[in-house]
């Protein structure tokens, strides 16, 4: 054969072969991918599959109590294409619309059923003469008929008491596509108790929907998710398996029968290490300001007992969805910031600092060494003074380590920072926790700030940490920041002996079918011991917070307790807080000493100095807990909204008797000063800062905005069905 017929034959074959490649391909398009798009064009019988919503799992505290669980709800929902046949056999003809469609990028006019009518005639109006029937957004109605016709019902009433829901049960007969159900919805039964461990729900939305739910269901009915506190991080945990319903409908649409059914499973129990009972100690110690955060740590293992933060807000507002008169009353005071958990955002921490400081003094060898105080640390055109020079000109002399802890002794921490060097802080200060997550199971949760740290330093480009940085880093002022979390975190190895333990609040997961999902076992992060810290540094650190609360000249004498010896530091740091000087003060502490348990850390925004605002709060809280070891039950009821205050807080009245005082559920706060109690030193009621140097950040910490909550859906005009009220003129 002649070349040239040869490469025509070749050509021709190979033409052949792509155009069967092709065909083959289209083929596989049509046939497989495509599939189910041209069924549905072909008149007859077609399968409809719908996704249902799983149900949420519990969350308990550890001792099993709920503390989020699902309630029995009854609800009455509308079978929109059954209320349309129904009226089509009652009524000669349909009431129609007119709206306007997008078809090939052009708008058309078209008619279609007014649903709207139809429900209010057939439906609505016998409701009314039954006093069941309630107002509507009839906007939403007309959406969800176009999206679903009949598949997915129209919730119309989800707040049904048993009453109303017996008695249209009763007349169910007369209500053609109206149904009764039995529903679980999310319910706190404790109301705002651990309003920020929990969080709270939004509903879903049609941007949840992902591109593989799109090909598997023909309607889709999304799951609530957590969007705040654990509720949000442990989500994937708490969703129910879905359920899936295969419905099977002829050629003109309608319903010919169910073909399978998958019932929506439940989803895994979630239990928490808080106490519910010491929770609800701790949140009505701290309503006793007006913006305040406290922590209750197990030292022994890192576990939250209790976590609470003021204001605070109720997560059964937002269920189903809140009012947008209700979030707009949580949001008009960007200051108070109830959404914010103020135990895991950082504040200018002050004297708490000096802590850690010793910390990094003992890793390089200075736990031991004296300083001496001179009233004051000259930096440049800036002095840095004791508290008891800013008093009275006086000051301390030479000072041990623990005797500086006991005095609060700015002018030691200044030389012992500067003695070991930025760097050696740095490491000391990071080496438990700090400048960084702690890593617990909450979303939102600050870092803090640790000047000197590559983070400080690629925030603040060209800062320099100089000595009179490091100085003001040693007692928690300039741009250093921690959080309550944080403090309590780094105080568990001062007293369990060197362990630093990840903190956590959830303590373990279980599905429904019995697997463990999240074991419960502590997470080691550091041993102190074998970082360069002797057992002898940590008992002097521990005897300086010792002699804080114990012994005569102690800045944390309020802490004091006559059965238990408790440990504790205190501080009181300059901020600004709305434009104006302010202090947050702190006392973080542990207890019992010689055998520590409990690490409990209490700051409190606008407040006069630490021992005298939070040290009697400390005192409560101990007291309620060691009461609760002896056989005392703790109360543990309800909580309502603490909407808290602006309101500068300048001291605290000790209380005498703890259990009675947790009883009330808005503690008022005292701005009273307490009468001095022996062995408090004059320092904690004056200023423990000196001639402070400017800040290149700010010193207060800035609200979380959580994210837009599901609003309720306000009545519009056709779905006003019940006349309002008219107002009589007298």
């Amino acid at each position: 054969m002649e070349p040239k017929y040869k490469f025509r034959l070749y050509f021709l074959t190979a033409l052949i072969l792509v155009g069967f490649g092709t065909l083959l391909s289209r083929l596989h398009e049509f046939q497989i991918n495509r599939k189910n798009e041209f069924q549905a064009l072909v008149p007859g019988n077609r399968t409809v599959t719908i996704r249902e919503p799983g149900i949420r799992g519990e969350i308990t505290d550890r001792n099993g109590i709920p503390l989020a669980r699902n309630l029995r709800n009854y609800v009455a929902t509308l079978n929109l294409d059954e209320i349309v046949n129904a009226y089509h056999l009652q009524y000669d003809g349909i009431p129609t619309i007119q709206r306007l469609t997008n078809e090939a990028g052009l708008p058309r006019k078209t008619k279609d059923k007014d649903i709207v009518k139809i429900v209010n005639e057939s439906t609505i109006v016998p409701l009314q003469q039954l006093s069941l029937a309630k107002n509507y957004n009839a906007s939403a109605l007309r959406t969800h008929y176009l999206t679903h016709r009949g598949l997915v019902p129209f919730t119309y009433r989800s707040d049904l008491t048993y009453e109303e829901f017996a008695r249209i049960a009763e007349r169910n007969l007369e209500f053609p596509g109206l149904t009764l159900s039995i529903s679980p919805q999310r319910q706190y039964p404790y109301g705002t108790l651990a309003s920020h461990v929990l969080g709270y729900l939004k509903q879903w939305e049609k941007g949840d929907i992902t591109s593989a739910d799109k090909r598997a269901y023909n309607h889709f009915i999304g799951d609530e998710k957590g969007i705040a506190g654990v509720e949000a991080t442990m989500d994937s945990y708490l969703r129910g398996p879905e359920g899936i319903k295969t419905v099977l409908k002829d050629e003109k649409g309608r319903t010919v029968g169910m073909l399978d059914y998958t019932k929506p499973g439940i989803g895994a129990k979630v239990q928490l290490t808080i106490d519910a009972r010491i929770q609800y100690l701790l949140e009505n110690t701290l309503r006793r300001a007006g913006r305040a955060a406290g922590i209750v740590l197990d030292v022994r293992t890192g576990e939250v007992i209790a976590m609470a933060s003021v204001p605070d807000y109720d997560p059964n507002a937002f269920i189903p969805s809140i009012s947008s008169e209700k979030f707009k009353s949580y949001t008009t005071k960007p200051q108070l910031s109830p959404f914010t958990n103020r135990t895991i955002t950082s504040f200018t921490p002050g004297s708490t600092m000096k802590v850690p400081t010793a910390i990094a003094g003992a890793m390089n060898g200075m736990a031991t060494r004296s300083f001496s105080c001179e009233g004051f640390v000259p930096y440049g055109n800036h002095n840095i003074g004791c508290w008891l020079w800013n008093k009275s000109r006086g000051r301390h002399g030479s000072l041990t380590l623990p005797r500086a802890l006991q005095q609060s002794c700015n002018p030691y921490f200044n030389k012992l920072a500067n003695a070991i060097g930025w760097k050696a802080m740095v490491d000391g200060f990071s080496l438990v926790g700090l400048g960084k997550k702690t890593g617990i199971e909450l979303p939102n949760e600050d870092p803090g700030i640790l000047p000197g740290s590559r983070a400080w330093r690629a925030a603040v480009p060209g800062a320099v940490m100089t000595p009179a940085l490091t100085a003001m880093l040693s007692i928690g002022q300039g741009d250093t920041m921690a959080s309550p979390l944080q403090l309590a975190a780094m105080l568990a190895p001062i007293a369990n002996g060197g362990k630093y333990y990840q903190p956590r609040i959830v303590k373990k997961v279980v599905a429904e079918n019995g697997m463990v999902r999240i074991s419960d076992f502590p997470k080691l992060e550091v041993d102190l011991l074998t970082s360069g810290i002797k057992e002898s540094d940590l008992a002097l650190i521990r005897l300086g917070m010792w002699k804080a609360v114990n012994e005569a000249g102690g800045t944390a004498g309020k802490v004091r307790m006559a059965k238990y010896e408790i440990a504790a530091k205190t501080g009181t740091a300059q901020t600004v807080d709305n434009g104006q000087k302010s202090n947050n003060s702190w006392v973080m502490s542990f207890a019992p000493f010689d055998q520590p348990r409990y690490a409990v850390v209490i700051m409190a925004q606008s407040a006069g100095s630490g021992g005298g605002v939070c040290g009697p709060l400390v005192n409560m809280v101990y007291s309620g807990i060691f009461a609760q070891e002896e056989g005392m039950r703790l109360p543990l009821k309800p909580q309502t909204e603490y909407a808290g205050h602006l309101e500068r807080i300048e001291a605290i009245e000790p209380v005498k008797d703890v259990l009675a005082a947790i009883q009330a559920t808005e503690a008022p706060a005292s701005n009273s000063k307490p009468s001095k109690a022996p062995g408090d030193d004059l320092g904690e009621t004056g200023n423990e800062i000196g001639d402070i140097l400017p800040t290149t950040t700010p010193t207060t910490s800035t609200p979380v905005i959580s994210p837009k909550p599901t609003i309720t859906q306000e009545t519009d005009r056709e779905g006003q069905v019940i006349p309002r009220a008219t107002p009589i003129q007298e």
